[in-house]
């Protein structure tokens, strides 16, 4: 085993002063210092080697190898691995080379500032990445924690709580938590107009109005919450879809034939980090998935110009694959051959002759066949009737 020659020491807003005597004595021996301008200013006691953070951040990875045998120190805010670049460096970097330093995370002190209970908030970050992702969030009595990106995302969060019939939530924001310059500003979604500091946390608890939009993360989203030309996954039958894919956190899900993306940002929508390609040829499907993606708050869903199994090359291996149309033997074996173990498939088709090709690949490789026929209620005339939707034959497998 390699003897830890890395620390990654956490400092908040107290600099120095809030570190333990031996995190202390780690930093005042350092050779070398790494961080961003606010951790060399908090810092500037200590005689060492700076180096500051470069973008894109990659480039820095190089930079921190080439120090084994130094006695090297990365300063970061608050705790290394949360929301940090610790866990960044951690996978370049063998974990038994690096010990780690954790202050209090911005979480716990705004939790503690609310007087909220870690156990029952969601923890998110908008720093550095789309803001329209905590969109997902957005869910009556919920309170949220967000690292920010900006002076600016507080009011945008507010434009978007608004825009759903959440206006009455109450947004606070904390700056500079721990320090002497200590600052918070409360006020309500649909009034929102502080000006505020660019390095802050937002709490956020969700109110909503009796007229709010009910976007739950379970799969089944209302058909009028997407834009689509009509081709596309119904809800009855997208929520069984999504229950045989098995969303999980950080799994890869390929959706091919993607029409208005709905199956690839409900599988994004129902766990944390997961990610979704769809792939689909037609340009104004995409742009319609890309607008619905954003609305929905998931702004990193991917989407790739061509037709399976050609548009599949190079890829990342996925956790699932949905194929909605354009099941063929080729396109199969190109899917499953992809699929990493454990990898869920689901085929859906409406035709006679697609049908015919899910019968014949469940009698080759197994499976589960099931057909979902639904019907909804509508009017007919001054009456009420069931007015039925195609039937879909669903094939479902996973590897093994």
């Amino acid at each position: 085993m390699t003897a830890p020659w890395l620390h990654i020491v956490g400092i908040g807003e107290e600099g120095l002063d809030g570190l333990t005597p031996a995190t202390l004595a780690v930093v005042e021996s350092a050779e070398v210092i790494l961080g961003g301008d606010r951790h060399h200013d908090l810092s500037r006691s200590v005689k060492a080697e700076r180096i500051a953070w470069p973008s894109p951040f990659d480039a820095m990875i190089d930079t921190i190898r080439g120090l084994k045998g130094r006695r090297a120190v990365i300063l970061v805010t608050g705790d290394p691995l949360w929301f940090s670049v610790g866990a960044r460096i951690g996978r370049a970097i063998d974990p038994d080379e690096i010990v780690y330093h954790p202050q209090l995370s911005a979480f716990q002190l705004a939790a503690a500032r609310m007087g909220w209970s870690l156990a029952d908030v969601e923890t998110l970050t908008v720093h550095g990445r789309p803001v329209e992702q905590m969109i997902a969030f957005i869910q009556p009595d919920a309170r949220l924690l967000i690292l920010t990106t900006g002076e600016d995302t507080p009011a945008r969060i507010a434009r978007f709580l608004a825009e759903r019939g959440f206006g009455a939530s109450r947004l606070t924001v904390l700056a500079s938590m721990g320090g002497a310059e200590e600052a918070r500003f409360d006020g309500r979604a649909d009034s929102w107009d502080h000006a505020v500091p660019a390095f802050n946390t937002l709490a956020v608890e969700c109110i909503a109005a009796p007229d709010a939009a009910l976007v739950p993360r379970v799969p089944g989203l209302d058909d009028t919450l997407f834009r689509s030309d009509g081709t596309m996954t119904k809800q009855e039958v997208r929520a069984a879809t999504l229950a045989k894919l098995m969303p999980m956190r950080g799994a890869l899900l390929w959706d091919i034939g993607s029409g208005s993306g709905s199956v690839g940002i409900e599988w994004m929508r129902a766990a944390r980090y997961a990610r979704a390609i769809g792939i689909e040829p037609r340009a104004d499907r995409r742009a319609m998935a890309a607008e619905n993606a954003l609305a929905l708050g998931t702004p990193r869903l991917e989407l790739v110009d061509g037709e399976a199994p050609a548009a599949l090359e190079g890829l990342d291996a996925p956790d699932a694959i949905f194929i909605g149309g354009g099941l063929s033997p080729e396109v199969f074996e190109a899917c499953w051959s992809a699929l990493r173990p454990l990898g869920r498939l689901v085929a859906n088709a409406v035709t006679l002759e697609s049908e015919a090709e899910l019968v014949a690949l469940h009698a080759r490789h197994g499976g589960q066949l099931a057909r979902i026929a639904v019907h909804r209620a509508e009017p007919v005339g001054r009456l009420t009737g069931w007015r039925p939707f195609m039937p879909v034959t669903q094939w479902s497998l996973v590897k093994r």
